[in-house]
């Protein structure tokens, strides 16, 4: 006889064989996520198996698509984490799987689907693992990632599992694995089709109780990554010191740890960036928009072969054009060394790769391109090469088709006026490199349609890319934002600060590179180009600093031309003693005082901007532009957050004291000083 117990989100079935079937099956949802009443239901289930003597073995698994369990409920942990509430969460959790570790009778994990953080953690406390070998199925421990350690049971079973070294691996990582790399590093006892899951889950219960063996000791000394979170490190105290006590010592460990994390202001902007990429990731509309299959790109250099390449791996086709076939081979090279590259690191498959070659065709030819669902311009940044593309390209396009351009700072409204479509025309900033880089400002000028800003949102998000949208001013957000920053660093070098000085300060505070390697790499010819399109609407805190014009002059352009404010060989970079005649003697000028705050309070001040001229229409669409395009530190949470974070008042007062030193471009904004003056913030103490 079948007894069935059905209810919110988990469900208990006991077969005649005696085999009890735990399915998770979150109601309404797509995904299985650990909550206050899920842990709750977990309770009841395991009260429910202990009473029940006939109960030969247990298989948790999930009736979701693509889904096992995701984790915890990643909302509950940030209120929690805010009210002091966190710990007799983590606490129960630990209590309930404690209870499923300590079931007498063999249990079996049968895993499809995403199982990540809890969801992984709850499998750990099973004998044995199986899981399907479908692509959506991707396992690990991504806890570190958003600031915090796996706390119900994963840094202390994963040691006594596969040992010290590769659990380590795979927790101060944070990396999901795909099925086959997940047997290997030992996280999965077998790999089975999704069709044999259960039959699989139900042989592993024939081997009885799995015997634990207290982890070896590794000979290797393990450090975790270098960062600006605590987060890697903890764990890896608990790794290590936790495996050489007893499994209760090494729980309270991660409880501890755990809780001191959630409540940083790190980890809280970590996790709300999580929500953040999220919402991005799906929009708001539900709508649905018809898929784009064919594209044109004109323009075949760095940018337009990078989308070319994006375009055709996520399934378009894409007419690459360009007046230049010298040009078109080249960016065809870079197109087959991109898609090589990706081979190798074991990103793609070789056929993935091949079909996604198939998909572009190179033209220098003029005509007419018919069934297309856009065309998008990354041609040469000058307005009125773009302005002939754009009035060729109405008139040979299907008036149905998106006219996108890829300009970094141009006018959006001033191009559509030339096609006599204004509406068809709107932005579509990609960011170099476009295989790495997530975001794509939809800039929408003055005279787009909704139903073309609808459709870009769309297509961007078909293509896996996060859209922030702004409407068309200079420079538009990313560029507007980071420039000030930029053009402020090569002066305070050109007045006697040195690049590692600057560079260090920067990196140390949180950046992912300093602001004058970041000039390296953009190159000084398209910094000085982007700081005179910025500097016409926008003035002195724009204008680049006489050094950047010298060294355009002497072609020292960046990492392209080998050297910039460094010299680069190789891998290896090191300070530009050429550039030292054009540079004024250091002294004691008191310009390295407070130097981070300098820089990043002139873009707290141009995001403030941004939102106070509504070029952005809410202050996380700021933050996460510049998070996403800047790699702005994303455990401050971005520019706005981390100001509500230090004080408004206090920004305003140092602003004001930059300003009487260093001059104008350190005035603060209207709203920045309202808000200071009147007491509020960005966010609102959300």
């Amino acid at each position: 006889m079948t007894a069935t117990l059905t209810g919110a989100p988990i469900k208990r079935e006991t077969g005649e064989d005696g085999i009890c079937i735990l399915t998770f099956d979150r109601p309404e949802s797509g995904a299985n996520i650990f909550d206050a009443a899920t842990m709750e239901n977990l309770r009841e289930h395991l009260d429910g198996i202990g009473k029940d003597a006939s109960i030969k073995g247990v298989i948790v698994t999930s009736a979701k698509k693509s889904i096992f369990v995701a984790g915890a409920d990643l909302q509950t942990l940030l209120r929690q984490a805010q009210t002091g509430e966190l710990r007799a969460f983590i606490a129960s959790g630990q209590r309930q799987f404690n209870r499923l570790a300590a079931l007498p009778v063999p249990t079996v994990a049968a895993i499809h689907g995403a199982c990540a953080g809890g969801g992984y953690e709850i499998t750990l406390t099973c004998d044995y693992r199986v899981c399907s070998g479908d692509p959506a199925t991707r396992i690990g421990l991504p806890e570190t990632t958003l600031g915090l350690v796996p706390a119900w049971g994963g840094a202390t079973r994963l040691p006594r599992l596969i040992g010290t070294e590769t659990a380590a691996e795979v927790i101060l990582h944070g990396k999901l694995y795909p099925a086959e790399e997940a047997s290997r590093l030992g996280l999965v006892d077998e790999v089975v089709t999704r069709e044999r899951l259960l039959e699989a889950a139900r042989n592993m219960l024939a081997k009885g109780k799995r015997k634990t063996v207290p982890p070896a000791a590794s000979g290797k000394v393990i450090s975790a990554p270098r960062g600006h979170s605590a987060a890697p490190a903890r764990a890896l105290e608990i790794i290590s010191k936790g495996a050489a006590g007893t499994i209760e010592e090494s729980l309270r460990m991660e409880l501890d740890a755990i809780v001191d994390l959630g409540e940083t202001e790190a980890t809280q902007n970590l996790i709300r960036n999580f929500f953040l990429g999220d919402k991005f990731r799906k929009g708001s509309t539900k709508a649905s928009a018809e898929k784009v299959t064919h594209a044109a790109v004109v323009g075949a250099g760095v940018m337009g072969s990078g989308i070319a390449h994006w375009l055709s791996s996520r399934g378009v086709s894409v007419i690459l054009r360009d007046v230049s076939p010298q040009q078109l081979d080249r960016g065809l090279a870079s197109i087959e060394k991109t898609y090589g590259d990706a081979v190798k690191r074991g990103l793609m498959s070789e056929e993935k790769a091949t079909q996604g070659r198939a998909r572009i065709v190179a033209s220098t030819n003029p005509g007419e391109m018919r069934d297309l669902g856009i065309a998008i311009e990354a041609a040469s940044e000058k307005m009125e090469i773009k302005k002939q593309i754009f009035t060729d390209l109405a008139a040979k396009t299907p008036a149905e088709a998106i006219l996108a351009t890829n300009t970094s700072a141009l006018s959006i409204t001033e191009l559509g006026a030339v096609t006599g479509q204004p509406e068809r025309v709107i932005g579509l900033h990609f960011f170099n490199p476009v295989s790495r880089m997530k975001l794509v400002e939809v800039v929408v000028g003055q005279q787009t349609s909704q139903a073309t800003i609808d459709r870009a949102l769309a297509f961007t998000r078909q293509i896996a890319k996060l859209p922030v949208v702004v409407q068309d001013s200079p420079g538009f957000l990313v560029n507007r934002v980071l420039f000030p920053y930029l053009l402020d660093a090569a002066e305070l070098y050109e007045r006697g600060l040195s690049a590692k000085e600057i560079d260090d300060a920067l990196t140390a505070w949180g950046m992912p590179m300093g602001p004058l390697r970041l000039i390296d790499e953009i190159g000084v010819d398209i910094t000085v180009d982007i700081a005179e399109t910025l500097e016409k609407p926008f003035g002195r805190r724009n204008r680049a600093p006489e050094i950047l014009r010298k060294m355009l002059a002497g072609k020292l352009l960046g990492r392209k031309s080998g050297r910039g404010f460094y010299q680069y060989e190789g891998k290896s970079q090191t300070d530009n003693e050429a550039l030292q005649e054009w540079r004024q003697s250091p002294g004691e000028n008191g310009l390295a005082e407070n130097l981070s705050d300098r820089l990043v309070f002139l873009m707290v001040n141009e995001a403030a901007r941004c939102l106070e001229e509504k070029v952005v229409a809410t202050a996380e669409d700021a933050d996460f532009g510049m998070m996403m395009g800047t790699g702005f530190a994303p455990f401050r949470g971005g520019p706005l957050r981390y100001a509500d974070y230090v004080g408004l008042k206090k920004v305003v007062t140092e602003m004001d004291g930059l300003h009487a030193r260093a001059g104008d471009k350190f005035v603060p904004c209207d709203l920045l000083r309202a808000h200071a003056q009147a007491d509020k913030t960005f966010y609102n103490g959300n």
